[in-house]
């Protein structure tokens, strides 16, 4: 699976605001001056995860964003399908009783492989959030 600039820079989005669970809003300047992220892109990119209810804003002077929900209540698969939708390699994934499905060759390879496949990311940005101790 390949991911996205929007997606990447989504990722890193959510974590410098995971990062800064414990302290409040942070307003998009500072993360786009931080991540060296563009601060237009980081507006077009913010928006979806307000609407989707991952970030809360908050308007005036103390304002800027936060997770709704502790960083280990949000997953980077949740993050990905806000910003760059379905996650699936094939349509019949997420439409598994397409008229297709019988014959198609994506649809019969899917039901050989589903067992063993991975499952789609599903780790939390906590993790990513704590130092490690150096090796």
């Amino acid at each position: 699976m390949k991911i996205s600039t929007r997606g990447r820079y989504g990722i890193r989005l959510m974590l410098a605001l995971a990062l800064n669970y414990n302290n409040g809003t942070i307003p998009l300047k500072t993360i786009a001056k931080d991540q060296g992220i563009s601060e237009k892109y980081l507006e077009q990119i913010i928006n979806p995860l307000t609407k989707s209810g991952l970030v809360k804003s908050f308007r005036g002077a103390q304002g800027g964003y936060m997770l709704t929900n502790p960083p280990e209540a949000t997953t980077v698969g949740e993050i990905l399908r806000v910003l760059e939708g379905s996650l699936s390699p094939v349509d019949c994934v997420d439409h598994p009783n397409c008229a297709n499905s019988d014959h198609c060759a994506s649809g019969v390879r899917r039901k050989r492989t589903a067992p063993t496949l991975p499952p789609l990311p599903s780790s939390s940005v906590r993790p990513w959030t704590t130092p490690t101790a150096p090796a």
